[in-house]
């Protein structure tokens, strides 16, 4: 999947009804998110993704 492509669907995903996120505040907000990120090091970085997936897992199964 492209960068872009995720930014989108992630966009799609959290402009709801209850939530008016625009797509450009979407992709200032991941585009920050990975900029945290690359600042750590590979380690916690990696154990920082692999706790949000594991979230993320947790909630796509309710």
């Amino acid at each position: 999947m492209k960068l872009t492509d995720f930014y989108n669907e992630v966009s799609r995903r959290v402009d709801t009804d209850k939530t008016a996120i625009s797509v450009a505040e979407t992709k200032r907000v991941l585009s920050e998110a990975f900029m945290v990120l690359a600042g750590m090091d590979a380690t916690e970085s990696a154990d920082t993704i692999s706790k949000g997936l594991t979230t993320a897992k947790k909630k796509l199964s309710k």
